[in-house]
């Protein structure tokens, strides 16, 4: 029975893995063909923003990283980019679309970051918070950086917040529970859903005020 719970709870994970690094390799995508990289840019940037956060995780955590022992990654990222790639001219006046899945794969990421160090170290919040934060944000700095655009987690200042608060709400739902799946489900929610009403509202953190 702990046999058989082990291994759905390991699939559960790497369904929720492979799902948010699309969600990321989409928004690669979206920004390759917006700055009108070619073909085998486009497939790169995608391949890159979907798998670099989990890939600085992993070598972190000190694991073999998945997009090198699993080719299941590099194939969705680049399956991801050929679509966006047909499809762009049907999708590109839903500029939202990009701004979705970016949440998406903050909320999936996040969570699933905090899930692998919660299985390595147990309820060591330092270590979940780490964890969960560079795999939710590593792919989308270096995607932004590769457009020659200030990455978006240093100006959009509730994106880091909502991955901070779901990594909380995670780490807290397991202290007193000690249920995984719950705790999952319930951060991705919530990490997903923040980042979602603070793009609607408007959401910013107090910056210094320019005097010039």
């Amino acid at each position: 029975m702990l046999t058989e719970f082990s291994f759905t709870s390991e699939f559960f994970i790497y369904v929720l893995d492979l799902f948010g690094t699309v969600a990321f390799a989409i928004t690669g995508a979206f920004k390759a063909i917006e700055r009108k990289f070619d073909v085998v840019g486009i497939l790169l940037l995608a391949t890159i923003t979907g798998v670099a956060g989990g890939t600085i995780r992993d070598v972190i955590l000190g694991r073999i990283p998945n997009s090198i022992s699993d080719p299941t990654y590099v194939i969705v990222t680049i399956a991801s980019g050929i679509i966006i790639f047909f499809l762009y001219s049907r999708l590109k006046k839903h500029w939202n679309l990009f701004l979705k899945f970016d949440a998406i794969g903050l909320g999936v990421f996040t969570i699933i970051g905090a899930t692998f160090a919660y299985n390595i170290f147990g309820l060591n919040f330092l270590a979940i918070l780490l964890a969960g934060i560079l795999t939710a944000v590593g792919g989308g700095i270096l995607r932004d950086i590769f457009v020659n655009q200030v990455p978006i987690v240093f100006v959009k200042e509730f994106y880091l917040s909502a991955s901070f608060i779901g990594i909380v709400v995670f780490s807290v739902i397991l202290y007193f529970t000690d249920d995984l799946y719950y705790a999952t489900i319930v951060g991705i929610i919530l990490t997903t859903s923040l980042r979602l009403i603070a793009m609607k509202y408007n959401w910013n953190l107090p910056k210094v005020k320019n005097t010039d």
